[in-house]
């Protein structure tokens, strides 16, 4: 049973959010994801075009030689096809040891089928933080799409400061939750981000009634992971754009659904708890700022331009892979590097 089934009461958004999606029974990556790519309900870059795969391999060469690392740990290794592609990219004698980080029982089963030839090389963690203990503290790491899908927070300014999105149970007879907008209280004060920062100037900007989403999960998750990181760099391939651009436009947000690969938005969004993917664009301003105590910001890029450093220019790059209107400006990537690796080099 979901919280929203049994609550009494209104549930706040990212609960809501975090259930439909990790519950450990009925969670839609737990349990219900029936596959990535034509199988499931969702694409990602890495099962649309092979030059995702060598270009994280240049990385990954480049990074483990710099920072003097022999392990590589994927986050959220989806259906497994990026992981072989970037193993089958490096020459046999120099590919690292590889840890992937997973909690879906369905998609473990696919990314060993995909690793199978890799196997002796690849180890499984439940937790990035285990992950990095297993590897001394000392590894470069690397997602795809990992962090749109962790729950967000979802506000909307008002003219005397900001509401939260909660859902109430569905009425008798209904399937959907009931959305309910209510003022902050304690402890449900304003989550750490830039598009809150009362300082930064593109919050003047923001009219009554935007919606903007908040990964606070994922801040969460920093603070609990970077800690056991000493030594390495982190890429972060994702969707979303820096705190000043990430909400042209879309006065409701970014939220939205992928159900059959069919676009999910509005009250739909609440609906098949369990049976779809939700996702929201990634403020990029965020992840640098929560990871500055253990990280420093070395750059952030377009993906266009991390695909033409990192292949060679004779590989075939699909086009809408680097086209800068497409997914080459729509995906950017966040180069980190651990600072006890930066204090002592």
């Amino acid at each position: 049973m979901f919280p929203f089934e049994s609550t009494n009461g209104p549930l706040r958004f990212d609960r809501f959010m975090a259930a439909a999606l990790h519950d450990p029974e009925r969670g839609y990556y737990s349990r219900r994801i029936r596959g990535v790519g034509r199988r499931g309900d969702f694409s990602t870059t890495a099962t649309l075009t092979a030059a995702l795969g060598p270009a994280v391999a240049g990385w990954s060469r480049a990074a483990l030689r710099a920072t003097r690392c022999r392990d590589l740990v994927e986050l959220g290794p989806g259906d497994g096809s990026l992981a072989a592609a970037v193993l089958d990219a490096i020459p046999r004698l120099r590919r690292p040891r590889l840890h992937l980080v997973e909690t879906s029982a369905p998609l473990r089963e696919a990314q060993q089928q995909a690793l199978a030839r890799h196997r002796r090389r690849v180890a499984w963690h439940p937790t990035a933080a285990a992950a990095l203990d297993a590897a001394g503290g000392a590894a470069c790491l690397y997602s795809n799409e990992f962090v749109d899908a962790f729950p967000v927070r979802r506000l909307r300014r008002a003219a005397g400061g900001w509401e939260e999105l909660h859902l109430d149970p569905p009425a008798k007879g209904q399937a959907t939750p009931v959305e309910r907008w209510l003022p902050l209280l304690p402890p449900d004060e304003l989550p750490d981000s830039s598009l809150l920062d009362p300082g930064l100037p593109h919050l003047d900007s923001l009219p009554d009634g935007q919606v903007v989403e908040v990964h606070a999960s994922f801040r969460d998750w920093i603070h609990e992971t970077l800690p056991h990181w000493r030594r390495g760099r982190m890429l972060t391939i994702d969707y979303g754009a820096p705190a000043d651009r990430l909400l042209h436009r879309r006065p409701g947000g970014t939220l939205r659904g992928y159900f059959h690969h069919q676009l999910v938005t509005g009250p739909e969004l609440h609906q098949r708890a369990g049976h779809q993917d939700l996702t929201a664009d990634v403020n990029f301003t965020d992840l640098s700022r929560w990871a500055e105590p253990w990280a420093a910001t070395l750059k952030r890029e377009s993906q266009r331009e991390f695909l033409a450093a990192h292949l060679d220019p004779a590989s075939a790059v699909d086009r809408q892979l680097a086209d800068p209107a497409g997914a080459g400006g729509a995906f950017l990537v966040l180069h980190l590097e651990a600072r006890e690796a930066r204090d002592s080099g």
